[in-house]
């Protein structure tokens, strides 16, 4: 069980979550789910969020997985059918899927420092720019298209949007990343506006540095210290410290509710242990 940072009560409501079966997305589903919401968790990864509905079945609460494409409107359609069928409508949907690739990432941090062999800005593929932008923006914009009509339906409902701090202050290496979730902030600014008279409110959290199975290996060696890398982060971080997906949990809970912020749209809230407010002296 969660320890919950708010007793929030979403009972009878349907949580929507793109990339269920990751480290930050699988966590709000089971916060949604302890609080008494109807989950429905979606992921490419089609064990992982069986996984997860499972287990938080076998805890008594509710939540079915879906296997999902983001980039697939036909596949995004027939899930939206099976989960209206199973669960209900939805009231609130978290766009969780996301992420970065190789292809789109630079071996050096300056252009000065680039060898031979290794992949410069120059040798950046087309293609996994491209895929990195479909799979943040993309991934954020066609679910909307597919589950805000219910909410339309419903004259209510609210949306969040996972950005990151990189949208704020781009991170080296990964420039295709970093300009993908500066266009989730704005999109999600543009969909608080446009949904601003359908009682749609629209949010974002910004999450600072997470270790995850993914990244792990770009933080810590194999002795389990620090890498090069991640004692840069830390040191610009004022509470020298990494996140836990838990701590993103008060923010997504809080901004979901219609009563607790119903006066909160088109926010982007950074979580991120002070990075944004440290210059570095």
């Amino acid at each position: 069980m969660l320890n919950l940072p708010l007793n929030i009560d979403y009972t009878g409501k349907v949580v929507v979550i793109t990339g269920a079966g990751g480290l930050i997305c699988s966590a709000m589903a089971r916060a949604f789910a302890q609080s008494g919401a109807k989950v429905a968790a979606l992921d490419l990864n089609e064990e992982a969020v069986t996984k997860l509905a499972d287990e938080l079945t076998a805890e008594g609460f509710i939540c079915k997985g879906y296997k999902a494409n983001v980039l697939d409107p036909a596949a995004l359609a027939a899930v939206h059918e099976a989960v209206v069928a199973d669960l209900g409508p939805c009231d609130i949907l978290v766009n969780g899927a996301g992420g970065n690739n190789p292809r789109a990432t630079t071996d050096n941090e300056y252009q000065h420092e680039a060898k031979e062999g290794c992949k410069s800005f120059f040798d950046l593929s087309p293609d996994g720019v491209d895929f990195v932008f479909k799979l943040n923006f993309q991934g954020t914009l066609l679910p909307t298209q597919v589950f805000a009509k219910d909410m339309v339906e419903k004259g209510k409902g609210s949306i969040l949007n996972i950005s990151s701090m990189n949208a704020y202050i781009p991170l080296t290496k990964i420039p295709a990343y970093s300009a993908a979730k500066a266009g989730v902030s704005n999109f999600t600014q543009w969909l608080a506006t446009h949904f601003a008279g359908t009682g749609i409110r629209c949010n974002a959290i910004a999450p600072g540095f997470l270790v995850s199975a993914q990244n792990y290996k770009l933080l810590f060696n194999e002795d389990g210290t620090p890498t090069a890398r991640s004692n840069k982060i830390l040191n610009g971080t004022p509470t020298h410290r990494y996140l836990d997906a838990s701590e993103l949990l008060g923010a997504t809970l809080f901004l979901c509710d219609d009563r607790a912020a119903s006066a909160i749209t088109g926010v982007v809230l950074p979580i991120d242990g002070g990075f944004a407010a440290y210059s570095g002296v």
